[in-house]
């Protein structure tokens, strides 16, 4: 039953094609994410401060960060200690999901290397050998397939306990290692430093809130300079680098005389072989058979995140689109990997003729037609997936059709490489622009969506005001739809942004909004920050660079957030993380990181009094450099406004 109808949609999201499918499904008897938060309310009050505690059967336990009940727990921790274990165990599985990722691709690697698998190649011969120089492997004399067999072998100790530090973490500058090194925070093994969190949460072992949240920002770092970064850079040398091209979004890629199959999930495995059968000459001949012009693929998350960046398929919308593509009425299939799969979508599937496939088997959803992926038969398994979604398309009910909007365009595939590619080769000319003061600095806008929020708002207005004041905006994930549908990713939306930054992108043919992939890709974001530090010879944490997650919703959010932070780069939340039960915590993390990491999180919901805040931060950096600098106010909040932030 759902509870939202008429104008009251426009609370929900900025768009358009949103408004038309949540009053579709108030028609159709469909509930949605919105529906079931309204349902939730009021929401536990000791969770959002993070000070219950689930750990052992003593409890469950709450604290009283007021004074009025319980100051401690049954075992005799007290809000310090219970909100630094569910804030580590939050990046713990966070961490989990991004390396676990990473795995599944590393595996594919092993699997093309000894030849057991006919459906991947190497796409990307000098990623590979680039990446096997850095672990140490000859490559001289020897074939792509060796090579990959070789380095795929001595990436799996990442995973392990032999190593002191992880290898991909010697990108960082050296003085940012130093930092790791004194702090005891630089990751060895990615498995190790997630078990280890959960040893040391475990109710008896430790209880110094401050060594905890430590050996979680250890745990961060094994993602970013781990997990994800060998998911984004294995993702590169076998499906191919990304490059820059055009493409489109929202539900207007919907398309009324196609089969629609949806890519949803995040893993590109599934995706790329879905790609590639949607094209096999025989399922399209039978999909004519069966009444359609032709098979049409459309994202969701970040697997639409990775099709859109190396093939160019567009994407139907970001992580609360999720019941609504389906609930279009067009959609034949929805193929599903994992993460940020809501169940739900199973019994909206339910009120169309849509099917759901699901394909790992470390997440099945009841109700779903599962398919066991194998990356050694993966293109039988795609096209028996297409094929599905192919003699579906007759049961479509043309009544029950409504492809709201047209399409926007947007461009994408800003792959690093192909950031230095632009640029001559170097990030020479981006830091001469940044010099100069045409750019003032730039800021990575990434994460989720979070329904407490009006979709989009955060992420779009936060760019907003921040690329008009001559800063670059890099972004990943979900962000990227939210820009995308808001016209701020074409080349024509340098005229949006302030004119140092509208001169650039002009001359560059570029956007001042630079698409970098999916959520993993985040990683892309420290690489770039390593380089431009290197050249110059300082740390990261001189740069005038910001980080933000306006939206977000998922521990893997947490994690990315925690070792954004630990490498140096100030970082802006939308929504208030289960923190604030501990002032202890929250002062930790919002001051006293800046003396150990040099960089602190802040949280701030509003997007224009964030940008303030991001802009003051990039000034202050600007200035501890000797670069020209601005008054950071300028910005143009109303004075009132800027006297509270």
């Amino acid at each position: 039953m759902t509870v939202f109808s008429g104008n009251g949609f426009k609370k929900n999201s900025i768009h358009a094609d949103t408004w038309a499918m949540l009053e579709k499904a108030r028609q159709d008897g469909v509930e949605t994410v919105w529906d079931r938060l309204e349902q939730q309310q009021p929401q536990c009050g000791y969770c959002s401060l993070g000070t219950s505690c689930r750990i052992c059967t003593m409890g469950p336990c709450r604290v009283d960060p007021f004074g009025d009940g319980p100051q401690k727990g049954v075992c005799g921790a007290d809000a310090d200690i219970i909100v630094a274990r569910n804030l580590a165990r939050m990046i713990a599985a966070g961490a989990s999901a991004h390396s676990d990722h990473g795995r599944d691709i590393l595996e594919a690697l092993y699997l093309v290397g000894e030849g057991k698998t006919d459906t991947y190649k190497i796409n990307d011969p000098a990623k590979l050998k680039k990446l096997a120089a850095e672990y140490g492997i000859e490559t001289k004399g020897k074939k792509d397939l060796k090579i990959a067999s070789e380095l795929a072998w001595e990436i799996m100790e990442d995973y392990g306990m032999r190593r002191e530090k992880l290898p991909l973490a010697a990108r960082a500058p050296k003085a940012r290692q130093e930092i790791w090194e004194k702090t005891s925070t630089y990751p060895r093994g990615i498995d190790r430093e997630n078990v280890e969190m959960l040893h040391r949460t475990t109710m008896g072992v430790d209880n110094d809130w401050v060594n905890i949240l430590l050996h979680g920002v250890r745990t961060s770092l094994s993602d970013g300079w781990g997990g994800s970064m060998i998911a984004t850079e294995l993702s590169d040398a076998l499906f191919g680098l990304p490059t820059p091209k055009m493409s489109s979004m929202n539900l207007g890629v919907l398309k009324a005389d196609h089969v629609n199959i949806i890519l949803h999930g995040h893993n590109p495995m599934l995706s790329e072989v879905i790609a590639a059968a949607s094209q096999d000459q025989e399922l399209l001949d039978l999909a004519k058979e069966n009444g359609a012009t032709g098979i049409n693929l459309a994202g969701v998350c970040c697997t639409g995140n990775e099709v859109l960046m190396r093939r160019g398929i567009p994407m139907a919308g970001n992580h609360l689109m999720q019941e609504l593509a389906i609930v279009t009425g067009a959609v034949e299939l929805m193929v599903v990997d994992y993460q940020c799969i809501m169940p739900s979508v199973v019994e909206t599937a339910k009120c169309y003729h849509t099917k759901v496939v699901s394909t790992f088997d470390k997440a099945k959803f009841p109700g779903a037609e599962h398919v066991s992926f194998d990356p050694q038969h993966g293109m039988d398994i795609g096209k028996k997936i297409v094929r599905m979604a192919v003699e579906n398309f007759p049961k479509r009910v043309g009544a029950k059709v409504n492809i709201p909007v047209e399409s926007v365009q947007m461009m994408t595939g800003f792959s690093i490489e192909a950031i230095l590619q632009a640029l001559g080769g170097t990030p020479q000319p981006l830091i001469d622009a940044i010099v100069k003061g045409q750019i003032r600095g730039a800021v990575g806008i990434v994460g989720c969506n979070n329904p407490k929020i009006k979709q989009d708002l955060g992420h779009t207005e936060l760019t907003k005001r921040l690329i008009e004041n001559d800063i670059l905006v890099v972004v990943t994930g979900c962000a990227t739809v939210a820009d995308g549908k808001a016209g701020l990713m074409v080349p024509e939306a340098a005229d949006k942004a302030g004119p140092g930054l509208s001169a650039v992108c002009k001359a560059l043919g570029i956007p001042p909004v630079l698409h970098l992939g999916s959520c993993v890709d985040n990683t892309r974001i420290l690489v770039l920050a390593a380089a431009l530090a290197n050249t110059l010879g300082v740390d990261i944490s001189a740069l005038p660079l910001a980080g933000a997650a306006p939206e977000w919703y998922s521990e893997k959010a947490v994690a990315i957030g925690a070792y954004v932070v630990a490498s140096g780069i100030y970082t802006v939340l939308g929504t208030t993380p289960p923190v604030f039960g501990s002032p202890n915590v929250v002062k930790l993390l919002t001051e006293g990181l800046d003396g150990v990491f040099g960089a602190t999180f802040a949280v701030e919901p509003d997007p224009n009094r964030a940008a303030v805040l991001i802009r003051r931060h990039i000034e202050k950096k600007r200035a501890g450099l000797n670069l020209p600098a601005i008054d950071p106010d300028s910005i143009g909040l109303p004075e009132a406004e800027l006297a509270l932030v």
